[in-house]
């Protein structure tokens, strides 16, 4: 089974956090929370936005960017209104971790700066104000761009009707 990670560097915004993690659960995508949050993981917004997808959730909490790095290996993705690279050019390879900031600030220019072939960045409006998309946006974005060039793996991609056949 392929495995996506998505990790979120200080987040700020539990409604945010909770549709991510609602994304997460819906794709098997796995969820890293870094640092400092400005919610409590038990914040009611963030639980009804997720509500009853956290039994499927996969999420795993680190204190800072160093402890995120030293336990864990792999190919990185920044996402990032500064790159210059979009996101749909690149090709991601199985284990690989889609990593964002926080909404206010997004990911440290100096951690962009050391990795600048990994960054990469939503295509938007040329328009300064249009600054950036929502955070659980992005991330779904991101998440099916990925999902959609492994073809969707042990993902249901046919549904049903409940009143109504197809046939």
């Amino acid at each position: 089974m392929a495995t996506l990670n998505i990790v979120l560097v200080e987040p700020e915004i539990p409604q945010n956090t909770g549709n991510i993690a609602r994304t997460c659960a819906a794709t098997g995508a796995r969820l890293h929370l870094v640092g400092l949050m400005g919610f409590k993981i038990d914040d009611r917004k963030l639980k009804r936005a997720g509500l009853d997808y956290w039994h499927l959730l996969d999420i795993t909490y680190y204190d800072s960017l160093s402890d995120f790095f030293r336990q864990n290996s792999g190919n990185f993705y920044y996402f990032s209104t500064k790159a210059r690279h979009v996101h749909s050019d690149v090709t991601y390879p199985d284990g690989c971790y889609l990593v964002f900031g926080k909404e206010t600030a997004g990911l440290p220019e100096e951690l962009l700066l050391q990795h600048p072939d990994n960054c990469v960045r939503i295509p938007m409006l040329n328009n300064p104000d249009a600054r950036s998309l929502n955070l659980s946006n992005s991330v779904a974005i991101g998440v099916y761009e990925v999902l959609r060039q492994w073809n969707y793996p042990d993902l249901l991609c046919a549904g049903q009707l409940h009143r109504l056949s197809w046939d």
